[in-house]
């Protein structure tokens, strides 16, 4: 059995995130700012002749049925009428209920290097199609470039954003993102704004008042990290990240905080490594 191995699924963040309307479905209108960060997920491929599908590794506490890298490899075998089958490791790195997708990354993953392993011939936009059957942040993980989202989560407009450097924090809290679009007291009528408006500081997340009352855990975790320069929740959290202007001052806010928390200093990236990884195939 031949392995394709090394197929990054990255984590991303978003830069800011308003709610600006509820649709008559339930689902929220939002805006944001999509960047890829480390850590990223890790998935290898054994392409097989019978059409199983199969996964080793990933969340213990998951069934495979349930594993949105599972479930999109048979939404692809499906639709592209694959009659070969797969393995699949996954290792996972990103936390989960982080609000950093990693789940959504993983199944874009999965999505892309399987059109390729399996040579289903389908393009980016057709992906895309696919990719929103399984969540509202898988398209943007397909493409692989930073983007300006709006409607759901699915409307994209690449952007070149700056590339600050940041210390990812995870406070070991799992979130749960319906609970928090649920809550009675989340903003949902926030003014749209401009990518300029985002540049002069008129953007926050909407979410984090709420992810504070609901996890004390993180708010703690947000005054930690918040000590050391401006900080915000990514999502719907409970992952949070601080900006810093260069890679040194990142390293001394992440040395600063310490064993209070685990922390990742990183940079934010407007292209996908996983764009890389499938020119190398």
């Amino acid at each position: 059995m031949t392995w394709s191995c090394d197929w990054p699924a990255p984590a991303k963040i978003n830069r800011f995130l308003h709610i600006v309307g509820r649709r008559a479905d339930g689902y929220h209108c939002l805006q944001t700012l999509f960047q890829f960060v480390e850590p990223a997920d890790r998935l290898d491929f054994a392409v097989t002749d019978a059409p199983d599908i199969a996964r080793e590794g990933g969340l213990a506490d998951l069934a495979p049925e349930a594993d949105l890298a599972v479930r999109a490899a048979s939404v692809l075998q499906h639709a592209a009428g694959v009659r070969r089958g797969v393995r699949i490791r996954l290792e996972k790195r990103i936390p989960a209920g982080g609000g950093l997708g990693g789940g959504s990354s993983d199944a874009a993953t999965v999505l892309v290097a399987l059109n390729k392993l399996w040579a289903c011939g389908l393009d980016a936009s057709q992906l895309g199609t696919l990719a929103v059957e399984l969540g509202a942040d898988v398209p943007v993980f397909i493409r692989g470039r930073a983007a300006w989202a709006e409607g759901i989560g699915d409307e994209l407009t690449p952007v070149v954003a700056d590339e600050p450097w940041l210390v990812l924090a995870d406070p070991g809290v799992a979130v749960n993102t319906g609970a928090v679009f649920r809550d009675a007291k989340l903003t949902r009528q926030s003014a749209h704004i401009t990518i300029r408006d985002l540049e002069a500081g008129a953007a926050g997340n909407d979410c984090e008042a709420v992810v504070r009352r609901m996890h004390p855990a993180v708010g703690r975790a947000l005054d930690i990290l918040g000590e050391h320069g401006p900080v915000r929740l990514t999502g719907t959290g409970g992952c949070l990240f601080g900006r810093f202007d260069s890679r040194a001052a990142a390293n001394a806010a992440a040395a600063a905080v310490g064993a209070r928390l685990r922390t990742w200093v990183c940079q934010a990236r407007n292209r996908s490594p996983l764009l890389d990884r499938l020119r190398a195939e």
